[in-house]
């Protein structure tokens, strides 16, 4: 088995496992859905495709820096006829960092990490409107199950945040529950086809654990980042 990690940060995410109509929610963590629909946009699978091999992966999410929810209030008219569209409310996560990671075999993987370094379809963080700050790809790690490659990943939060934090040292992992394991919590957030005219998600189980957090490795430098930089030509 190996294990793709993603770093997850950026001014805005909005993770929605049942958002609908005029009122769209965000989870307090990225969705499998979510992080499974940007996999399949980076290897420029239409919406109408097979997602079964992706849905069978393992997936987790640490939550290195939870951040602000946020509420935003929008207006609209529509395109044709001009007449005012009913109000919506959006809700997103704002200055959030999370590490995603998705566990499979080898071949599968690392397949998938190669489309994340070089996308088809631009990458967001749950909504269009959501681009990340930094770049996604954390790296594989081979021979190590889910939850230990979670559990070794460099502490990724800002360093304000994290001097902010120092004396807690734990973060919370969510992770996919094993057959036959009880799951604290159920989202029905299993992707089962991305098709706009008839999308369809299963139940899926997830457990918690805490985790010391790991050394945040050395300081990162600034850098100003285009998302649009690493689209493939596919």
């Amino acid at each position: 088995m190996s294990v793709l990690l993603l770093r997850l940060a950026g001014p805005l995410q909005a993770w929605g496992s049942a958002a609908r109509f005029v009122r769209r929610t965000t989870e307090n963590a990225p969705t499998k859905s979510g992080v499974l629909g940007l996999l399949a946009a980076a290897e420029g699978r239409p919406r109408e495709a097979d997602l079964s091999d992706l849905a069978a992966l393992r997936y987790g999410v640490r939550v290195d820096q939870p951040g602000t929810r946020t509420r935003d209030f929008q207006t609209a008219r529509h395109f044709v006829s001009g007449k005012s569209m009913p109000l919506s409310e959006r809700f997103y996560l704002a200055d959030a960092v999370f590490v995603a990671a998705v566990e499979g075999d080898r071949d599968d993987i690392h397949r998938l990490h190669a489309a994340v370094q070089e996308p088809v379809y631009l990458p967001y963080l749950g909504r269009r409107s959501c681009p990340p700050a930094a770049p996604l790809d954390l790296g594989v790690r081979d021979d190590v199950d889910l939850i230990g490659a979670m559990e070794q990943a460099p502490w990724q939060a800002s360093p304000w945040y994290r001097a902010r934090t120092r004396t807690q040292g734990e973060l919370t992992l969510l992770v996919d529950s094993l057959p036959g394991e009880t799951p604290e919590l159920s989202l029905r957030d299993e992707p089962l086809s991305f098709d706009p005219r008839h999308r369809r998600y299963g139940l899926r189980g997830i457990s918690s654990r805490p985790v010391t957090a790991p050394d945040p490795g050395p300081a990162r430098q600034p850098y100003d980042h285009d998302p649009t930089s690493v689209l493939g030509t596919a």
